[in-house]
């Protein structure tokens, strides 16, 4: 089991930054990708950010590219999703996961994850 507790959301203005945590425990030695996804109000669950844990290769989707940046710190534990020029149509509930299996070339879809945090909001207001 791996537990995920995310951190760092909040109300910023378009055009604002914010950074987000994400803090793992448990098996955490275990773990091969982390990932980032967001839900909006009314749609799916869509993919963000990935990154792999070992070499720290990552892979955006294209509304993040040059806007965002997934890093982690394997010493920590711990993952980071800073996000610049935010919109409002970034407004979202944001979620960490990570995926153990090493087989894996679906980076960007949830069904790669194992374990999900319970989200942080992020609201940007035009």
């Amino acid at each position: 089991q791996v537990q995920l507790v995310e951190s760092g959301g909040g109300l910023v203005q378009a055009g604002g930054s914010l950074s987000l945590s994400c803090a793992a425990s448990g098996r955490a030695f275990a773990i091969y990708i982390m990932g980032w996804f967001r839900q909006a109000p009314g749609k799916e669950r869509e993919f963000v950010a990935a990154i792999r844990r070992s070499d720290g290769r990552t892979l955006y989707a294209d509304s993040g590219k040059g806007r965002f940046t997934i890093s982690r710190d394997n010493a920590k534990n711990t993952m980071w999703l800073q996000m610049n020029s935010l919109k409002p149509e970034d407004t979202a509930i944001y979620y960490c996961a990570t995926s153990q299996s090493v087989y894996t070339t679906t980076w960007d879809s949830a069904f790669t994850y194992d374990f999900w945090g319970q989200g942080t909001q992020v609201t940007v207001s035009s």
